[in-house]
């Protein structure tokens, strides 16, 4: 038997007044091209034209909402003259989402979002339906010549300033690019076992040693001391920049790559005495072996 419990819900409804300006939550039921439908748990449903869901001129409502999505919205008419309540999701948003907007910068998080238009010094991309502002020099690591080669491309990005007084949304999509290049990079570096020999070239001289590129964007430290066998004072005295030489990994200690190319050759020296060492006794070997058979033969 049903019970006062069953009918909460349409008890409280009944006591609920909503007024015009209110912002208030609803779930989608119902996504058309031209509107979209709320449960508001109120006796009627509320209704939100397309041009009434976004600014972003990307935004598209059978993309972009679905069936079971919460949307804040301000009640623009209590009834639309079809017994719906109209509202409002850009008008609840220009109150509510700089709310959100700190929060991601608090958050540091990562926002994708399009590129769909440039302007001087940058380009446009939206968040949540606000315009937001990227500098060219925070679109990527290194400096972007052309900024109209962004149009329509997709980032990652993080909010750096937020302004509500002057609708100001400021992104950045630099800071995440080189948190993932450095997360590469550390990668190739711990990929590297200590011991083995490569080959490098030199790419700079310092008073305290060479620096090597070995490929793959590494480069890593020959210090003075290991450069060569022989007592040196300035690391030009024996190398010059663009010489391709082998070094030896030693370690890769607080992700800095040391290298030695002193103990590379001492490595590579003693590889190749051992393999003289094999030849000789190999040849020798061969000679005795060719004697016994040719005194096998002779009859005395």
């Amino acid at each position: 038997m049903e019970s006062m419990k069953d009918y909460e819900k349409e008890i409280e409804s009944s006591f609920w007044v909503i007024n015009e300006g209110d912002i208030i939550k609803g779930t989608v039921i119902d996504v058309t091209d031209e509107e979209v439908t709320l449960d508001l748990k109120y006796y009627t449903q509320g209704i939100i034209k397309a041009e009434d869901l976004s600014d972003d001129p990307g935004f598209s409502v059978l993309d972009d909402v679905k069936i079971g999505d919460e949307i804040d919205a301000t009640v623009i008419k209590t009834d639309d003259g079809n017994g719906n309540i109209l509202l409002s999701k850009k008008e609840a948003n220009s109150v509510l989402i700089w709310d959100v907007l700190k929060q991601y910068k608090e958050e540091k998080k990562d926002i994708p979002v399009k590129i769909i238009q440039t302007v001087k010094g940058g380009a446009i991309a939206y968040v949540e339906g606000i315009r937001g502002f990227i500098p060219a020099s925070q679109l990527d690591i290194s400096y972007v010549e052309d900024v109209d080669d962004y149009i329509n491309r997709k980032l990652s990005v993080r909010i750096t300033e937020v302004d509500p007084d002057r609708e100001k949304l400021v992104l950045s999509a630099k800071e995440i690019l080189k948190e993932k290049q450095k997360d590469e990079h550390d990668h190739k570096i711990a990929m590297l076992v200590p011991g083995t020999i490569v080959e490098g070239i030199v790419e700079s001289l310092q008073t305290f040693g060479a620096f090597v590129d070995i490929g793959d964007g590494l480069s890593g430290l020959v210090h003075i001391s290991q450069i060569s066998e022989f007592r040196i004072k300035k690391p030009s005295e024996v190398l010059k920049i663009g010489d391709k030489v082998k070094v030896k990994i030693l370690n890769t200690n607080d992700g800095k790559i040391s290298l030695s190319i002193k103990a590379a050759k001492e490595e590579m020296e003693t590889i190749e005495d051992s393999n003289k060492e094999a030849e000789l006794y190999s040849s020798n070997e061969t000679i005795g072996t060719g004697l016994g058979d040719l005194l096998k033969n002779i009859k005395l």
